[in-house]
């Protein structure tokens, strides 16, 4: 255990330094907004294509300061944790809320779904960035009927071993940041996690089959709620789609009882992103991004449910080619790096390689003593080149496992 401990902080603190040091090689005075692409006037993207069948002509002129909205659409069919297909429409939508020049794109994502019997899903994703980035609002709602598998704690059991369960789960999340000098910010936020009628579909309970005593009772129900201090490190210009700049973010969560929480258990999240471009062409993508996060929980009673969770993550983008939610544990640490390329001169088409290795902490693991693989490929179409979005399909593999994952957007 004492050894363990030593490892999380020697994680912290590494992951520290690489923001400090991304930070110090340019002053913060100096740091500058990247637009997506400098000049999109020779690139096309389906909108393009659209207007060309329908015979419908571009608006004349130049946008205003930057606040007009560009919205992307994809509705789609795909197979679900848990069995079965869903209806998906995905919306996003990206703006400024000032001059382009000093405000970042704020980003909004709408993917209600639904497969018209007993599965539904009302999320809502928001990154909001205020006139001159003087603030940033980062948001997250749900509403959730969602069966999916589960694996038990750690490594506890091999891929075909896993059982069903289904439950209710409300999400609130909303934080408030003040930028206090460059790209840094700080600020506080309220986070909420209800989960009601949580139930085994399967003959073994949840208790018996993960021998975890809190929040798996049969038919029961967990809350966590609770304040967040938190930082960023942001000089991203589009979250959409980074054409470049930086990203880290450190957490840490507060959750006591007499705010409504089940328990009283804290947990800790630090993420550190880098995006390396690999031209100088302002109009080409041919870069490779990286990003490590370690998440981990303090106090024995942490309710099952709220257990660090491949997929999980605040952004809910890990695990590409491997199954939602194969590994939970107290501790859980995750590295992915992805190459990302335009194959037309023209930004239409691009393609992306990527690989990731997650290690977690279980009853028989310990964290960074397990690595867990998954690899695969993934095809770019531009849907909407002024917002940067693709519409992204990923084909991952793993051990016992392949799938494709579609969406609109980067993954991260």
């Amino acid at each position: 255990m004492l050894l363990l401990r030593k490892y999380n902080w020697l994680l912290l603190m590494a992951s520290l330094t690489v923001v400090l040091r991304v930070n110090a090689q340019r002053p913060v005075n100096e740091i500058e907004i990247t637009p997506v692409r400098s000049d999109t006037s020779e690139q096309r993207d389906l909108i393009d294509i659209g207007r060309q069948v329908f015979g419908i002509a571009p608006p004349q002129g130049q946008d205003s300061i930057g606040k007009k909205v560009y919205f992307s659409f994809l509705p789609f069919s795909t197979s679900v944790p848990g069995g079965g297909y869903a209806l998906i429409t995905s919306t996003t939508a990206g703006f400024y809320l000032g001059d382009r020049e000093d405000t970042h794109m704020s980003r909004v994502n709408f993917t209600p779904y639904t497969n018209f019997k007993q599965r539904f899903g009302l999320p809502i994703r928001s990154y909001i960035w205020l006139k001159e980035n003087k603030w940033v609002i980062d948001g997250d709602i749900r509403l959730l009927k969602f069966p999916h598998e589960i694996w038990g704690l750690g490594k506890q059991y091999g891929h075909n071993d896993k059982i069903n369960l289904d439950y209710t789960y409300v999400r609130f999340y909303q934080h408030v940041l003040k930028r206090i000098d460059g790209g840094f910010f700080m600020g506080l936020g309220y986070d909420l996690d209800y989960r009601t009628d949580i139930r085994s579909k399967s003959e073994i309970s949840i208790a018996d089959f993960t021998g975890y005593p809190y929040g798996t009772a049969q038919n029961g129900s967990s809350i966590s709620s609770g304040l967040s201090l938190n930082l960023i490190f942001d000089t991203r210009a589009n979250s959409i789609n980074t054409w470049d700049g930086n990203f880290a973010n450190l957490q840490f969560r507060v959750n006591p009882t007499f705010m409504g929480s089940t328990e009283n258990w804290q947990s800790l999240y630090l993420e550190v992103r880098r995006y390396h471009r690999l031209t100088d062409n302002p109009n080409q993508q041919n870069m490779i991004a990286v990003r490590n996060f370690f998440w981990t929980v303090f106090n024995t009673k942490v309710p099952y449910l709220d257990l660090p969770t491949l997929n999980w993550d605040p952004y809910n983008s890990s695990g590409r080619g491997l199954p939602l939610s194969r590994y939970r544990g107290k501790s859980l640490f995750y590295l992915e790096s992805e190459y990302r390329r335009d194959i037309t001169r023209n930004g239409l088409f691009g393609f992306v390689l990527f690989a990731n290795v997650t290690s977690i902490s279980g009853p028989n693991t310990h964290l960074f003593g397990n690595w867990n693989v998954g690899t695969g490929a993934g095809a770019r179409i531009k849907f909407n080149k002024k917002s940067g979005t693709n519409i992204a399909i990923d084909y991952g593999v793993s051990k016992g496992y392949r799938g494709f994952r579609l969406g609109l957007g980067e993954v991260f």
